[in-house]
């Protein structure tokens, strides 16, 4: 089986969810906190739309934000027959995502539907991203890292680039499939917050990073706070402590 192809380094960055059924309340929101970076400059802001944003608004409003020069990360986690994901990973290719998740739970036929989709629609630019376990998944911490390295390792084998999981077990992806093998991890909350809600697998931004995760989602955290401006420069910085000491760490 071929392995995922080899990727030209990725700017880490972070990604505010847009979690909204309003599009204009979602576009305004995202011209405050889209286009920041970390203060040496290296990491960078996008925006996620996934399924509120999608069933309110349809497709547009993740276009026009990639007609504007945001990184999108559209997340409507595909899970069905290949063929029909091979259509909607196309159809999201041609309005410029910057990243598109699927369920491993798909299998291979259904994932290599969609890396095939994403080579033919000439978007070499887009990444595709496996959901492995569910952030809102709880249970024993070492089941759920050996069932990610498992899923993770199944993920490279199809094609894709990287897989969604925790901040929790992204340094185990790492060390099993290297640096070029992206993670991506949500559930992300500032510490000393209580925040948790429905997340069962929190990390805090900087402990996420020195995990060596590569992107970071981040929601209610950010659009909840009185300054989502302030709120997502905060995650920057710590995002950036956290490579640093990743670096010193791996």
């Amino acid at each position: 089986m071929n392995a995922a192809p080899t990727q030209t380094r990725v700017p880490p960055r972070l990604f505010t969810a847009l979690d909204m059924p309003d599009a204009g309340a979602a576009l305004a929101l995202a011209e405050k906190v889209g286009k920041l970076r970390s203060p040496s400059g290296t990491i960078h802001s996008g925006l996620k739309t996934g399924l509120e944003l999608f069933a309110s608004a349809g497709p547009e409003p993740a276009r026009r934000l990639a007609d504007k020069g945001y990184a999108v990360f559209v997340d409507l986690k595909f899970h069905d027959i290949p063929n029909t994901v091979h259509r909607a990973v196309k159809a999201c290719c041609s309005l410029g995502a910057y990243l598109l998740s699927l369920h491993l739970a798909g299998g291979e036929d259904m994932c290599r539907a969609a890396v095939a989709a994403r080579d033919e629609a000439g978007a070499g630019k887009t990444l595709l991203m496996g959901v492995s376990v569910l952030t809102s998944t709880g249970g024993s911490a070492a089941g759920i890292v050996d069932r990610v390295r498992c899923l993770a390792r199944q993920a490279r084998s199809w094609g894709l680039d990287g897989v969604i999981c925790s901040g929790r077990e992204a340094a185990a992806v790492k060390q099993d499939l290297g640096k070029d093998f992206l993670c991506l991890c949500p559930g992300i909350r500032f510490a000393g917050s209580g925040q948790s809600d429905d997340q069962a697998r929190v990390c805090t931004p900087q402990e996420a990073a020195a995990a060596g995760s590569d992107f970071l989602v981040m929601g209610r955290p950010v659009t909840g706070a009185a300054d989502p401006a302030a709120a997502a420069a905060a995650a920057l910085l710590e995002m950036e402590k956290g490579r640093m000491l990743s670096r010193i760490c791996f």
